[in-house]
């Protein structure tokens, strides 16, 4: 009843009113794949001023999705809205879901579709009484159920589904480090893998601390292998349904991450048919 009662929120706040820009298709796109017959499937390039998209990030726990999606909120000036964001604040808060959060999330599970929605709703409502419009979802959602509630609250223009190799993700993973004084997010590991049996070499620089954080690194409590393992495990196991609800509505964009944040965000934005002449600027500097 809770989660219905926000549903029937959202809707009268105007929540199933965002612009909708849609991307009609028969099936996915891989960025591997794009063909110049499909460029009428992908956005318009245009003003990002004029954007008010409302797309979501699949992708294994520790691909990068808060990483692609905060970088493309910026850009096109839409709320980042991370449910491990929204799972941690409520932790922290010492609220009453706070207790049987922190128990799911030491053992490695999938926190229950009700919690997510339950905090999801609250941040849509947020979201709607200050003005905002458009998002980014980033691990939302990640159920068929989560899928059909969010369909029946609004429209999703594009899903992006990241995908890394297994060993660079449980690297990337393992390699996560929290600066205990700031929050400051980096991640400690060199990925390093040499080409082999047709798959193309893989290099992901590490993300370093400054100099007056590097004393102050900690790891995620949930950060150790086999609760990883398990994590990846049992995503793989709920993400295949969500992929497949996505791809039958020709909305999802199926996207190989090539290596690290140099080599990946500018062939993300070709498939988004996007610029950033910001990250030109810098390059060009």
């Amino acid at each position: 009843m809770a989660v219905l009662s926000r549903v029937l929120r959202l809707r009268a706040a105007g929540l199933d009113r965002f612009v909708v820009r849609s991307f009609q298709s028969s099936s996915s796109w891989r960025n591997s794949e794009i063909d110049p017959k499909a460029a009428a499937v992908l956005p318009l390039q245009r003003d990002v001023k004029d954007r008010n998209v409302q797309w979501v990030f699949l992708g294994c726990p520790g691909v990068g999705k808060g990483t692609y999606a905060s970088k493309l909120s910026t850009l096109l000036g839409v709320p980042h809205i991370a449910t491990g964001d929204l799972v941690r604040d409520e932790l922290s808060s010492k609220g009453p879901l706070a207790h049987q959060l922190e128990e799911v999330v030491n053992q490695g599970k999938l926190v229950s579709d009700e919690i997510i929605i339950d905090l999801l709703s609250k941040r849509l409502e947020d979201s709607a009484a200050k003005g905002e419009t458009g998002f980014i979802l980033d691990g939302f959602p990640r159920t068929i159920r989560q899928a059909e509630i969010l369909e029946g609250v609004t429209e999703i223009d594009l899903v992006i589904n990241l995908k890394l190799r297994e060993e660079a993700l449980l690297a990337k993973c393992l390699g996560r480090r929290i600066c205990s004084e700031c929050g400051g997010n980096y991640n400690v590991a060199t990925i390093d893998i040499k080409a082999e049996e047709g798959n193309p070499s893989m290099y992901m620089a590490p993300l370093l601390p400054p100099p007056h954080c590097a004393s102050k690194l900690i790891s995620r409590s949930d950060d150790t292998e086999e609760v990883v393992k398990r994590r990846l495990h049992i995503y793989n196991e709920k993400s295949q349904p969500v992929e497949e609800f996505y791809r039958s509505r020709g909305k999802l964009l199926e996207f190989d991450l090539p290596g690290g944040i140099p080599e990946s965000w500018p062939k993300l934005l070709r498939a988004l048919n996007l610029e950033d002449h910001d990250d030109k600027q810098s390059a060009a500097a």
